[in-house]
């Protein structure tokens, strides 16, 4: 393979000036914008970050962007997305402020080595429909933070809202003196060829959305950050307090109906309190169904095997109507009662709805077996939940399961992608680890793009003898 890039190596053909642009264009364009900025200061930098963050966070900006977004895609609802617009992107800003990410970021004396940021180049950015607005500002703002260029490939479906957000960052950028085409969005239509040459043509792709875009991500041939299915059980055993949980519980589940990856999608109780666990929920908007109406939700929300994509992320009234349940037009979450995992019982997987699976369990130990059983089916690798007094659980748990996180007493949603009350980086983008195939474990974050020069200097020499470290051995088995 020759050593230039695919633009370098590319032949210009002229266009006529109406024409729309092309991959390879705007890719010459990101990269010439993001030479122009590659010698940014810290303080250069972070105005850059800061101007992107008010073209979402202004609150006129995001309300616009919510009306289109649930006008076009018709997932989730208007107020819960001005809140995530603004939540996660001023979560989002205090995070990458805090931080170093141009020169010298971290010195170790002890072992003589300085760390030094650079550039990555040019970032190719897959976007869902889910957060046509919040996901392209969030991950242009981590770019930036790096000093490179970002370009979006939003789903078809999103594309007239990720457009207008990337209009406001470009204009933004422009209001501080800085290149607009920094930020860009690959032209329409977009399709599948568009979207593998753009990902062929940058230096990191990183793809939020359908795992067939996270594949194609990977098999791109450029480095690639692609995140897990999620599909989170969460326990509340004997000692949670119960109306905290379901307070929790319910606000997380109704959250823009249910559209983050990160929304509780079933709850395993323990049987000691399960009847004042199913009554807390209630009081907190939860509609539970008749054993005799699970059938009707089932065949309703799935058809031909997959999720009907009428009911993903809808309003509660819709799938009342839809699963001939009028009394639950009023709730905010509808529960079902399960017992069974896999493919048999499609309750068990991810329902990006406003549906609930409820579990029973013995006790402790059974529900930690039911929740395994439910990741193993579907979203290993990405989230627990536990309602508990008793934090040895917790970290019994934590050491045990084929997870990235386990958050405890948190309203998962809130929590999960970080929070004011939660350590974890504020993204919108969550790893699952190897356990779904993806290249990082923790959630997407600035440092991700940044490649890291080490500078380093002689030290003491730390050899140790023979004896410290072979001792042991030649001790129990001999030389």
């Amino acid at each position: 393979m020759p050593c230039e890039s695919p633009m370098t190596a590319a032949v210009s053909v002229p266009r006529p000036a109406d024409a729309p642009a092309t991959v390879e264009e705007v890719v010459r364009r990101a990269r010439a914008a993001q030479q122009a900025f590659a010698e940014a200061d810290q303080a250069r930098t972070d105005e850059a970050v800061r101007t992107l963050a008010w073209s979402l966070y202004k609150p006129e900006h995001a309300r616009e962007l919510a009306e289109l977004a649930v006008a076009d895609t018709g997932l989730g609802n208007v107020p819960d997305k001005i809140v995530k617009k603004q939540r996660k992107t001023f979560g989002t800003l205090r995070d990458l402020l805090r931080a170093k990410s141009v020169g010298e970021i971290e010195r170790d004396e002890r072992r003589g080595l300085v760390k030094f940021a650079k550039p990555l180049g040019v970032v190719g950015a897959v976007t869902p429909s889910t957060n046509p607005g919040a996901t392209p500002v969030n991950k242009a703002m981590m770019a930036i933070k790096g000093r490179n260029a970002i370009i979006i490939a939003p789903s078809p479906l999103g594309y007239r809202t990720t457009a207008r957000a990337v209009d406001y960052m470009r204009a933004a950028l422009q209001q501080v003196g800085l290149p607009q085409d920094l930020v860009q969005i690959l032209p329409a239509p977009i399709t599948k060829a568009s979207t593998q040459s753009l990902m062929q043509a940058v230096d990191l792709v990183v793809v939020t959305g359908s795992q067939d875009n996270v594949r194609r991500g990977y098999s791109s041939g450029t480095p690639a950050i692609g995140v897990g299915a999620g599909n989170v059980p969460v326990i509340i055993d004997e000692t949670a307090d119960l109306a905290d949980a379901a307070r929790k519980i319910a606000a997380s589940k109704s959250f823009d109906n249910a559209t983050s990856c990160s929304s509780e999608n079933s709850v395993v109780i323990v049987d000691a309190v399960y009847d004042a666990a199913l009554a807390a929920l209630r009081d907190a908007g939860g509609f539970l169904a008749e054993p005799s109406q699970k059938s009707q939700i089932e065949s309703a929300l799935w058809q031909g095997g997959k999720l009907n994509r009428d009911l993903i992320a809808r309003d509660i009234v819709v799938l009342a109507a839809a699963f001939g349940l009028p009394q639950a037009a009023t709730a905010k979450f509808i529960m079902v009662e399960e017992t069974g995992v896999g493919w048999e019982h499609p309750l068990s997987g991810e329902k990006l709805s406003l549906v609930l699976t409820v579990y029973r369990a013995s006790d402790f130990a059974a529900a930690t077996a039911k929740a395994r059983d439910i990741l193993d089916y579907q979203g290993r690798g990405h989230s627990l939940g536990l309602h508990t007094k008793d934090f040895a659980r917790a970290y019994q748990l934590a050491e045990s399961f084929p997870v990235v996180r386990v958050l405890v007493n948190f309203a998962h949603t809130f929590g999960n992608g970080g929070g004011f009350d939660s350590g974890l980086d504020f993204t919108l983008t969550m790893g699952c680890g190897s356990w779904q195939k993806n290249s990082i474990s923790e959630n997407l974050n600035y440092r991700h793009f940044l490649n890291i020069t080490h500078l380093v200097v002689p030290i003491a020499e730390d050899r140790p003898s023979e004896d410290e470290l072979f001792g042991p051995h030649w001790q129990r088995y001999g030389r």
